[in-house]
């Protein structure tokens, strides 16, 4: 492989054959756990069976010997009988004769004092003619039997004789617990717990690839009709599914984001006529003065033409700043971690103190004393309120009341003027980038359309609100900021 060869990934990136492997690689730890229980479980019951099997022949045993009658060596579980004063076994069966005992017995000898015994481990000789294939022969080793002890005075002389054991012998029954029933069982239930684990794997794989390649289905169609949303066409939307889940909520939110984002296109573009509408309004007037001047030099009054293109020069720079401003404002730049406290009292009175009231009387009024701390950018709320005034003294008649209070935890100021007002229905209109109302602002003598909108603006900035609030006469702005705790309140 080349070095600079990127290294593929064995991880599948398809959330079809992720989810399918995720559910397989679940599906098999849960069945591992359950075959792990299974095979433990059919185990101990089979071995349990074949105990109770091995008791069951005991008891047939101690039956036939307490009549004095030796068992059939014809038996389908190994067992042996011996007794004391013997040196070979009674009876055996089962297997038993492979072992060839000659004089010895294959099982130990009954003590003298009979114990009740019933399960016990025996260890036998090695069997040399032990077979494999045959499930009831016995190799040797150690071996789980069960045993009962049958006394001498349970058995009569003539049935001691009968079984060819002296009138005064105890006698003891082996029957040994095959573990080839249980193992051939938990093998055979292994073998089938495998089977039934793999297929179960491969169904519970393929029905989550394809439940999820159904499921899928509407999210491909969101991402072939989001892919087709561009700039020349906007206004393209997802199909909703009515079945209400997920996909749903996704095809919702898909298309609330497509009309923002909609919205926000057809602002922009509003935003942009808009400027260059107020822009080529100044551009011309200064163009159209200077080719005049410039055709008539003998007849111009230089000084008026001055005047005139300073005039629009200051008007072309103030929209560009206001311009600028915004700019910098959609941006959603974050206030300094610590910001200063201002004074809004403070910086009132000063602003109304500096104001220029030359082209008509006006009273401009500042009622307030009392501290109203905020925290925030000085300059940035000299302009909010330098906007507000502005806009008041556009359209006062003969005076602007200003007041400032505290009021909770919040700094309420208001600019109310006396002239016009404002209709209702254009109460959150006047808010909006490049609005004029026609009977109440001209652009000879209004400013550029962009003061109220910084001015909002700039207070959602400093997590405050901006709002016109209804009055009788003139115009009245309510700006709520929240206000910064003072020293003794720390």
């Amino acid at each position: 492989m080349n070095a600079t060869e990127p290294r593929r990934r064995w991880w599948p990136r398809s959330v079809r054959a992720v989810a399918a492997l995720a559910a397989a690689s679940t599906a098999a730890v849960i069945l591992a756990g359950i075959g792990w229980w299974v095979h433990h479980d059919v185990y101990r019951q089979s071995t349990q069976i074949a105990e109770d099997q091995a008791k069951d022949q005991l008891w047939a045993i101690c039956d036939k010997l307490q009549q004095g009658v030796v068992p059939d060596s014809t038996s389908a579980v190994p067992y042996e009988v011996v007794a004391t004063g013997r040196r070979t076994a009674v009876a055996y069966g089962g297997g038993m004769d492979d072992f060839a005992p000659g004089t010895h017995h294959v099982m130990p000898a009954p003590p003298k004092t009979l114990r009740a015994e019933l399960i016990d481990t025996v260890r036998l000789p090695a069997n040399p003619d032990y077979d494999p294939s045959d499930k009831f022969s016995v190799a040797g080793g150690t071996n789980q039997v069960v045993t009962a002890d049958i006394s001498a005075d349970v058995l009569s002389s003539e049935k001691a004789a009968a079984l060819g054991v002296a009138a005064d012998a105890n006698l003891r029954a082996y029957v040994v617990v095959l573990p080839h029933t249980a193992e051939a069982i938990t093998e055979t239930t292994d073998r089938l717990l495998l089977r039934a684990g793999l297929v179960s794997l491969v169904l519970i794989a393929a029905a989550t690839y394809f439940a999820v390649r159904i499921a899928l289905r509407p999210v491909e169609a969101i991402r072939v009709l989001t892919a087709s949303v561009t700039a020349n066409n906007p206004r393209e939307r997802v199909t909703v599914p009515a079945t209400g889940h997920e996909i749903t909520a996704l095809a919702t939110t898909i298309n609330t984001t497509l009309q923002r984002l909609d919205n926000a296109a057809a602002q922009q573009r509003r935003f942009v006529a808009d400027a260059a509408h107020e822009l080529r309004s100044p551009l011309t007037t200064l163009l159209a003065s200077l080719e005049i001047a410039l055709a008539y030099p003998e007849r111009t009054d230089w000084p008026a033409a001055a005047t005139t293109a300073a005039r629009q020069t200051r008007r072309l720079q103030s929209l560009a700043e206001d311009l600028l401003l915004l700019a910098r404002l959609d941006t959603r730049t974050p206030i300094a971690a610590d910001p200063e406290t201002v004074d809004l009292t403070a910086l009132l009175s000063r602003l109304t103190e500096q104001y220029p009231l030359t082209e008509r009387p006006l009273t401009l009024t500042c009622d307030s004393t009392a501290p109203a701390p905020a925290r925030g950018n000085p300059d940035e709320y000299e302009r909010l309120l330098r906007n507000l005034i502005d806009n008041a003294a556009r359209h006062a008649a003969h005076r602007i009341q200003i007041t400032v209070r505290n009021q909770d935890a919040w700094v309420v100021l208001t600019v109310h003027d006396d002239g016009p007002g404002v209709p209702t229905e254009d109460a959150e209109r006047i808010f909006e980038r490049f609005v004029r109302l026609d009977d109440a602002r001209s652009r000879d003598h209004g400013g550029t359309g962009l003061g109220l909108a910084i001015a909002r603006d700039l207070a959602h900035r400093h997590r405050g609100t901006l709002t016109l609030t209804p009055r009788t006469l003139g115009a009245c702005f309510q700006l709520r900021l929240p206000r910064a705790p003072t020293p003794a309140e720390k």
